[in-house]
């Protein structure tokens, strides 16, 4: 129970990467939030906690709005009597060349990366730091925090900016006790990624098995996409390590795609 007695946000937990790791903080001892945009989605991921032991309430959160993740989070320290962890997971993303990219595109995928990194840090800063014990500020990049990719400009703008963000929070919150770290995950097979596979197998002629390999699974060590799981271990691990000797620091999680 390596976060027992903890209290965690994790946003864009309705689905996918969030909702591992909302399930994984719940096993380990954390009483969380289940945030997302969608509320249905959120309400699933708490009933399944809740059926499996674990602590959580969902709400429903659009991490670009100021007032309603303030109103949220202050809601959950009331609830849970404090903020030990957040985990500023929400995503979204748009494919296109930077030469016929639309601003509204370009806006919309920075609100929800970056915006919505700040909006929620900040908020839950508030609260670490009046409860003077310390605190894990979790933040989602991507192999994309390192390198590019065409038809993903903003995303690759978005998940850099948050490197500078994490270091950021790591030189301002030590004085507190708190750590910032980033994780940065390679490939993980989402429903995104599902979309994209028949238009890429399309596009080379090729089976759609193949165009994975090819376009996705080529530079990792070992052709694995890298999972859900593995993803919330270091997320477990990055939420319960006890001191600052690990702070300021991106894991990529990406079987080897990119290796720092």
């Amino acid at each position: 129970m390596r976060l027992k007695n903890k209290s965690a946000i994790v946003t864009g937990a309705g689905a996918g990467i969030g909702k591992k790791i909302a399930v994984v903080f719940a096993r380990e001892g954390a009483n969380v939030c289940v945030a997302d945009v969608d509320m249905s989605g959120a309400e699933t991921t708490a009933r399944e906690i809740r059926l499996d032991g674990g602590i959580a309430i969902a709400q429903r959160m659009d991490v670009t709005n100021e007032v309603q993740v303030n109103e949220v989070t202050d809601r959950v320290a009331i609830e849970f009597e404090g903020i030990d962890i957040l985990v500023s997971n929400a995503g979204t993303q748009h494919l296109d060349t930077i030469a016929d990219l639309t601003f509204e595109n370009w806006k919309r995928v920075l609100a929800v990366h970056l915006d919505g990194a700040f909006l929620t840090t900040k908020a839950c800063l508030r609260h670490i730091r009046a409860r003077k014990r310390g605190g894990s500020i979790i933040l989602m990049g991507s192999v994309h925090s390192y390198m590019s990719s065409v038809q993903k400009g903003p995303y690759v703008v978005a998940k850099h900016g948050l490197i500078g963000l994490c270091r950021t929070l790591a030189k301002e919150g030590a004085s507190y006790g708190l750590r910032a770290n980033a994780i940065c995950p390679g490939v993980v097979r989402t429903g995104l990624i599902e979309r994209q596979i028949p238009a890429l197998a399309r596009e080379r002629g090729v089976p759609e098995e193949q165009a994975l390999e090819e376009v996705f699974l080529q530079h990792t060590v070992d052709g694995e996409f890298t999972t859900e799981s593995e993803l919330a271990e270091v997320a477990v691990f990055l939420a319960s390590f006890p001191t600052n000797a690990l702070t300021g620091q991106s894991v990529c999680v990406s079987h080897g795609m990119f290796m720092l």
